[in-house]
Protein backbone atom coordinates (compact mmCIF):
# COMPACT_ATOMS: atom_id res chain seq x y z
CA UNK A 1 0.00 0.00 0.00
CA UNK A 2 1.08 3.56 -0.68
CA UNK A 3 0.46 6.74 1.03
CA UNK A 4 -0.20 9.13 -1.85
CA UNK A 5 -0.67 12.97 -1.77
CA UNK A 6 -2.74 14.75 -4.48
CA UNK A 7 -1.61 18.27 -5.20
CA UNK A 8 -3.67 20.26 -6.69
CA UNK A 9 -7.88 20.58 -5.95
CA UNK A 10 -8.80 20.95 -9.79
CA UNK A 11 -10.78 18.69 -12.05
CA UNK A 12 -7.48 15.90 -11.99
CA UNK A 13 -7.04 16.50 -8.79
CA UNK A 14 -10.36 15.51 -7.79
CA UNK A 15 -10.51 12.54 -10.77
CA UNK A 16 -7.66 11.14 -9.46
CA UNK A 17 -9.05 11.05 -5.64
CA UNK A 18 -12.07 9.39 -7.16
CA UNK A 19 -9.39 6.27 -8.93
CA UNK A 20 -6.77 6.55 -5.80
CA UNK A 21 -10.26 5.50 -3.84
CA UNK A 22 -11.03 2.70 -5.53
CA UNK A 23 -7.78 1.22 -5.87
CA UNK A 24 -6.57 -1.57 -3.69
CA UNK A 25 -3.15 -0.34 -3.55
CA UNK A 26 -3.37 3.40 -2.86
CA UNK A 27 -4.58 5.55 0.49
CA UNK A 28 -4.83 9.44 0.12
CA UNK A 29 -2.90 10.86 3.29
CA UNK A 30 -3.12 14.50 1.87
CA UNK A 31 -5.61 16.79 -0.94
CA UNK A 32 -3.95 19.71 -1.25
CA UNK A 33 -4.81 22.70 -2.75
CA UNK A 34 -4.40 26.85 -2.67
CA UNK A 35 -7.97 28.11 -2.56
CA UNK A 36 -9.95 27.43 0.55
CA UNK A 37 -12.90 28.19 -1.06
CA UNK A 38 -12.03 25.77 -3.95
CA UNK A 39 -14.97 22.84 -4.31
CA UNK A 40 -12.33 20.54 -4.88
CA UNK A 41 -11.01 20.64 -0.97
CA UNK A 42 -14.72 20.37 -0.10
CA UNK A 43 -15.39 17.35 -2.34
CA UNK A 44 -12.28 15.82 -0.74
CA UNK A 45 -13.46 16.69 2.74
CA UNK A 46 -17.01 15.35 1.82
CA UNK A 47 -14.63 11.49 1.53
CA UNK A 48 -13.27 11.63 4.70
CA UNK A 49 -9.67 12.84 3.16
CA UNK A 50 -7.15 14.72 4.65
CA UNK A 51 -7.68 18.72 3.17
CA UNK A 52 -5.68 21.27 3.43
CA UNK A 53 -5.23 24.89 1.79
CA UNK A 54 -1.33 25.01 2.24
CA UNK A 55 -0.30 23.94 -1.01
CA UNK A 56 2.91 22.75 -1.39
CA UNK A 57 3.83 24.39 2.16
CA UNK A 58 1.26 21.61 3.65
CA UNK A 59 2.61 18.88 1.36
CA UNK A 60 6.61 19.55 3.03
CA UNK A 61 5.00 19.28 6.53
CA UNK A 62 3.27 16.08 5.84
CA UNK A 63 6.19 14.30 3.53
CA UNK A 64 7.29 11.97 6.47
CA UNK A 65 4.08 10.19 5.87
CA UNK A 66 4.14 10.73 1.87
CA UNK A 67 5.46 7.99 -0.27
CA UNK A 68 4.19 9.65 -3.69
CA UNK A 69 3.11 12.33 -4.43
CA UNK A 70 0.07 13.32 -7.77
CA UNK A 71 1.47 17.02 -9.39
CA UNK A 72 -2.31 18.11 -10.71
CA UNK A 73 -1.01 21.59 -10.48
CA UNK A 74 -0.18 23.82 -13.49
CA UNK A 75 3.44 23.27 -15.43
CA UNK A 76 5.23 26.58 -13.77
CA UNK A 77 4.05 25.43 -10.55
CA UNK A 78 5.47 21.69 -11.04
CA UNK A 79 8.80 23.01 -11.26
CA UNK A 80 8.67 24.54 -7.69
CA UNK A 81 7.40 21.30 -6.57
CA UNK A 82 10.25 19.36 -7.91
CA UNK A 83 12.78 21.51 -6.67
CA UNK A 84 11.51 21.12 -3.32
CA UNK A 85 10.80 17.24 -3.69
CA UNK A 86 14.51 16.24 -5.14
CA UNK A 87 16.19 16.78 -1.54
CA UNK A 88 13.92 13.80 -0.30
CA UNK A 89 13.76 11.84 -2.56
CA UNK A 90 9.93 11.54 -2.59
CA UNK A 91 8.85 10.28 -6.20
CA UNK A 92 6.46 12.32 -8.61
CA UNK A 93 3.97 11.40 -10.89
CA UNK A 94 3.30 14.79 -13.05
CA UNK A 95 0.11 15.32 -14.58
CA UNK A 96 0.85 18.81 -15.71
CA UNK A 97 2.32 19.30 -19.15
CA UNK A 98 5.96 20.35 -17.34
CA UNK A 99 8.58 19.41 -19.84
CA UNK A 100 10.07 17.28 -16.47
CA UNK A 101 10.88 14.01 -15.83
CA UNK A 102 10.68 10.36 -17.21
CA UNK A 103 8.22 10.42 -20.09
CA UNK A 104 5.71 7.88 -19.37
CA UNK A 105 2.81 6.20 -20.85
CA UNK A 106 2.30 2.68 -18.86
CA UNK A 107 1.67 0.04 -21.95
CA UNK A 108 5.11 1.18 -23.46
CA UNK A 109 7.34 1.61 -20.12
CA UNK A 110 5.50 1.74 -16.71
CA UNK A 111 7.37 -1.14 -15.97
CA UNK A 112 10.77 0.49 -16.46
CA UNK A 113 10.49 3.17 -14.48
CA UNK A 114 10.57 2.12 -10.96
CA UNK A 115 13.50 3.61 -9.98
CA UNK A 116 12.48 7.40 -11.81
CA UNK A 117 11.82 10.57 -8.92
CA UNK A 118 9.71 12.15 -11.20
CA UNK A 119 7.43 10.58 -13.99
CA UNK A 120 5.73 12.89 -16.65
CA UNK A 121 2.40 11.32 -17.87
CA UNK A 122 2.61 13.87 -20.97
CA UNK A 123 -0.69 14.81 -22.22
CA UNK A 124 -3.64 13.47 -22.56
CA UNK A 125 -3.06 13.26 -26.68
CA UNK A 126 -0.20 11.96 -26.07
CA UNK A 127 -1.59 9.03 -23.53
CA UNK A 128 -4.55 8.55 -26.41
CA UNK A 129 -2.12 8.20 -29.39
CA UNK A 130 1.38 7.16 -28.29
CA UNK A 131 0.08 3.68 -28.67
CA UNK A 132 -1.35 3.88 -31.72
CA UNK A 133 1.79 5.59 -33.06
CA UNK A 134 3.95 3.03 -31.71
CA UNK A 135 1.69 -0.19 -33.14
CA UNK A 136 2.36 1.37 -36.19
CA UNK A 137 6.29 1.91 -36.23
CA UNK A 138 6.15 -1.72 -34.80
CA UNK A 139 4.88 -2.53 -37.92
CA UNK A 140 5.84 -0.13 -40.08
CA UNK A 141 9.75 0.49 -40.80
CA UNK A 142 9.93 3.43 -42.53
CA UNK A 143 7.84 6.39 -40.69
CA UNK A 144 9.01 10.01 -41.62
CA UNK A 145 6.06 11.73 -40.46
CA UNK A 146 3.71 11.57 -37.61
CA UNK A 147 0.47 13.86 -36.93
CA UNK A 148 -1.74 13.40 -34.09
CA UNK A 149 -4.73 15.28 -33.87
CA UNK A 150 -6.80 15.47 -30.77
CA UNK A 151 -10.26 16.96 -29.79
CA UNK A 152 -12.08 17.64 -26.65
CA UNK A 153 -15.06 18.89 -25.41
CA UNK A 154 -14.83 22.93 -24.37
CA UNK A 155 -16.59 21.66 -20.90
CA UNK A 156 -13.89 19.72 -19.99
CA UNK A 157 -10.83 22.61 -21.27
CA UNK A 158 -10.63 24.01 -17.29
CA UNK A 159 -8.67 27.76 -16.88
CA UNK A 160 -5.36 25.33 -16.62
CA UNK A 161 -5.93 23.65 -19.56
CA UNK A 162 -6.09 26.49 -21.60
CA UNK A 163 -3.35 28.30 -19.75
CA UNK A 164 -1.27 25.61 -20.67
CA UNK A 165 -1.89 24.74 -24.27
CA UNK A 166 1.55 25.79 -25.70
CA UNK A 167 3.16 23.06 -23.07
CA UNK A 168 0.71 20.58 -23.82
CA UNK A 169 2.06 21.24 -27.54
CA UNK A 170 5.58 21.22 -27.08
CA UNK A 171 5.43 18.32 -24.39
CA UNK A 172 3.68 15.96 -27.13
CA UNK A 173 5.29 16.13 -29.88
CA UNK A 174 8.57 15.49 -27.89
CA UNK A 175 7.15 13.00 -26.32
CA UNK A 176 6.20 11.40 -29.91
CA UNK A 177 9.92 11.93 -30.74
CA UNK A 178 10.97 10.16 -27.86
CA UNK A 179 9.44 7.13 -28.42
CA UNK A 180 8.80 6.70 -31.98
CA UNK A 181 12.38 8.16 -33.40
CA UNK A 182 10.62 10.12 -35.90
CA UNK A 183 11.58 13.77 -35.77
CA UNK A 184 9.09 15.38 -38.11
CA UNK A 185 5.97 15.59 -36.09
CA UNK A 186 2.97 17.95 -35.81
CA UNK A 187 0.59 18.25 -32.94
CA UNK A 188 -3.16 19.91 -32.86
CA UNK A 189 -5.93 20.12 -30.68
CA UNK A 190 -9.18 21.55 -31.48
CA UNK A 191 -11.21 22.63 -28.63
CA UNK A 192 -14.85 21.92 -29.90
CA UNK A 193 -18.16 23.68 -28.38
CA UNK A 194 -20.35 21.51 -29.64
CA UNK A 195 -23.27 20.67 -27.96
CA UNK A 196 -24.21 17.89 -26.14
CA UNK A 197 -20.70 17.58 -25.64
CA UNK A 198 -18.32 14.75 -27.90
CA UNK A 199 -16.00 12.64 -26.22
CA UNK A 200 -12.46 13.15 -26.54
CA UNK A 201 -11.37 11.53 -30.51
CA UNK A 202 -7.54 11.49 -31.77
CA UNK A 203 -6.98 10.99 -34.94
CA UNK A 204 -3.20 9.69 -35.87
CA UNK A 205 -1.83 9.97 -39.06
CA UNK A 206 1.56 8.50 -40.66
CA UNK A 207 3.51 9.26 -43.34
CA UNK A 208 6.08 6.13 -44.52
CA UNK A 209 8.29 5.35 -47.55
CA UNK A 210 7.07 1.15 -47.76
CA UNK A 211 5.73 -1.48 -46.03
CA UNK A 212 8.42 -3.91 -46.76
CA UNK A 213 7.01 -7.24 -46.42
CA UNK A 214 4.48 -6.64 -43.99
CA UNK A 215 0.86 -6.03 -44.55
CA UNK A 216 -2.92 -4.26 -43.60
CA UNK A 217 -3.71 -7.35 -41.88
CA UNK A 218 -0.10 -7.36 -39.98
CA UNK A 219 -1.56 -3.40 -38.78
CA UNK A 220 -4.45 -4.37 -37.87
CA UNK A 221 -3.95 -6.97 -35.40
CA UNK A 222 -0.96 -4.99 -33.97
CA UNK A 223 -4.04 -2.34 -33.47
CA UNK A 224 -6.25 -3.88 -32.27
CA UNK A 225 -3.81 -5.91 -29.49
CA UNK A 226 -2.46 -2.58 -28.79
CA UNK A 227 -6.23 -1.16 -28.14
CA UNK A 228 -6.96 -3.93 -25.63
CA UNK A 229 -4.26 -3.81 -23.82
CA UNK A 230 -4.96 0.03 -22.81
CA UNK A 231 -8.63 -0.70 -22.45
CA UNK A 232 -7.13 -2.76 -19.18
CA UNK A 233 -6.61 0.67 -17.35
CA UNK A 234 -8.63 2.70 -19.47
CA UNK A 235 -11.68 1.08 -20.06
CA UNK A 236 -13.24 3.82 -22.30
CA UNK A 237 -10.13 3.63 -24.91
CA UNK A 238 -11.64 2.54 -28.31
CA UNK A 239 -10.85 2.16 -31.85
CA UNK A 240 -13.64 4.13 -34.12
CA UNK A 241 -11.66 4.22 -37.27
CA UNK A 242 -9.37 0.73 -38.50
CA UNK A 243 -5.99 1.17 -39.78
CA UNK A 244 -6.33 3.05 -43.67
CA UNK A 245 -4.28 3.19 -45.92
CA UNK A 246 -4.01 5.65 -48.93
CA UNK A 247 -0.65 5.31 -51.01
CA UNK A 248 1.81 6.36 -48.39
CA UNK A 249 -0.77 7.76 -45.98
CA UNK A 250 -1.82 5.47 -42.92
CA UNK A 251 -4.77 7.39 -40.70
CA UNK A 252 -5.70 5.52 -37.67
CA UNK A 253 -8.31 7.08 -34.87
CA UNK A 254 -9.78 6.13 -31.27
CA UNK A 255 -11.91 7.66 -29.14
CA UNK A 256 -11.81 8.21 -25.23
CA UNK A 257 -15.26 8.20 -23.04
CA UNK A 258 -14.53 8.84 -19.75
CA UNK A 259 -15.51 6.63 -16.83
CA UNK A 260 -17.60 9.36 -15.21
CA UNK A 261 -16.24 9.03 -11.65
CA UNK A 262 -15.91 12.82 -11.06
CA UNK A 263 -16.74 14.46 -14.69
CA UNK A 264 -18.93 13.49 -17.03
CA UNK A 265 -18.17 10.52 -19.67
CA UNK A 266 -17.84 13.06 -22.40
CA UNK A 267 -14.82 14.45 -20.25
CA UNK A 268 -12.12 10.97 -21.50
CA UNK A 269 -9.19 13.21 -22.24
CA UNK A 270 -9.00 13.94 -18.29
CA UNK A 271 -10.15 10.07 -17.37
CA UNK A 272 -7.27 8.72 -19.84
CA UNK A 273 -4.31 10.83 -17.90
CA UNK A 274 -5.85 10.22 -14.60
CA UNK A 275 -6.09 6.14 -15.15
CA UNK A 276 -2.90 6.24 -16.55
CA UNK A 277 -1.34 8.24 -13.80
CA UNK A 278 -2.99 6.05 -11.13
CA UNK A 279 -2.00 2.96 -13.71
CA UNK A 280 1.33 3.85 -12.90
CA UNK A 281 1.41 4.58 -9.41
CA UNK A 282 -0.12 0.69 -8.78
CA UNK A 283 2.74 -0.36 -10.80
CA UNK A 284 5.18 1.46 -8.39
CA UNK A 285 3.09 -0.23 -5.51
CA UNK A 286 3.89 -3.56 -6.88
CA UNK A 287 7.36 -3.24 -6.88
CA UNK A 288 7.46 -2.19 -3.17
CA UNK A 289 8.39 1.75 -4.20
CA UNK A 290 7.68 3.93 -1.42
CA UNK A 291 9.37 5.26 1.68
CA UNK A 292 11.49 2.35 1.46
CA UNK A 293 13.52 3.32 -1.37
CA UNK A 294 14.49 6.92 -1.04
CA UNK A 295 17.91 7.00 -1.03
CA UNK A 296 18.14 5.20 -4.30
CA UNK A 297 16.13 8.03 -5.77
CA UNK A 298 17.75 10.63 -3.89
CA UNK A 299 20.57 11.31 -6.27
CA UNK A 300 18.50 10.36 -9.42
CA UNK A 301 19.01 13.63 -11.47
CA UNK A 302 15.88 15.62 -12.59
CA UNK A 303 15.28 15.83 -16.74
Amino acid sequence: MLNVAILGSGNIGCDILCKVQRSAQLDCVLFAGRNEQSSGLAFAAARQVPVSAGGLEALMQRLDDVDLVFDATSADAHLELAEALRPHGTPIINLTPAHLGELCVPLLNGDDLHRAANINMITCGGQASLPIVMAVCAVVPSVRYIEVVSAISARSAGPATRRNLDHYITTTEAAIRHFSGCEQVKTILNINPAKPEVSMQTAVSVLFDSLGNRTLGDLLDRVHQTVQEVREYVPGYELIVEPRLDADRLFVMVRVVGRGDYLPPYAGNLDIITSAAVNMAERLAARGVGRATPNALRDLVLR
